[in-house]
């Protein structure tokens, strides 16, 4: 659970990644791609959902071990590359909390498509990978992988609850 300011608890927050499990194997059948592979593209989606979010620059840090930056450049300080996001506000408590994840399965691009349309439609932060077919593909760019949220457990769960957990 997430403590609002108020110092009341809000429901919990996580993100859900949905993997595609099943793809044709072109003759008739399916077949499973390594679980390397699967382990990768849903990290990217997981990941995709801030970097879409991003704006890569240069900052210069506010003294030597700081964390702290400005966005002006100092002189003397040749600043470094840095990426500033803008999060809703389930995304700061996620990231500042627990990092819940779900992941769960998906059995055709046709379902990972609908399933991206649903969270787009009720305005969640979203990301979804197409693979560029290079490994396991053939050559062909294939869809693979979704992250949703971090949003609140009650606007994910209408669209991914009943997935099966991978």
């Amino acid at each position: 659970n997430i403590q609002d300011a108020a110092g009341g608890f809000r429901m919990s927050v996580k993100q859900v990644i949905v993997v595609r499990t099943r793809y044709p194997d072109g003759k008739g059948g399916f077949f499973k791609p390594r679980t390397g592979k699967l382990i990768a593209q849903g990290a990217h989606a997981s990941m995709k959902v801030f970097f879409d979010r991003a704006d890569v620059g240069f900052a210069w840090r506010v003294g030597r071990d700081s964390r702290e930056f400005n966005t002006r450049d100092e002189p003397g300080n040749p600043g470094e590359p840095a990426m500033l996001t803008s999060l809703t506000e389930d995304m700061a408590a996620w990231a500042a909390g627990s990092f819940a994840k779900v992941c769960v399965r998906a059995t055709s691009e046709e379902q990972l498509l609908e399933l991206h349309a649903q969270a787009k439609k009720a305005g969640l932060p979203c990301a979804i990978i197409q693979d560029s077919g290079k490994t396991e593909f053939d050559g062909v760019a294939t869809y693979t992988a979704l992250a949703i949220g971090p949003a609140l457990r009650e606007d994910i769960d209408p669209i991914t609850g009943d997935l099966k957990l991978l």
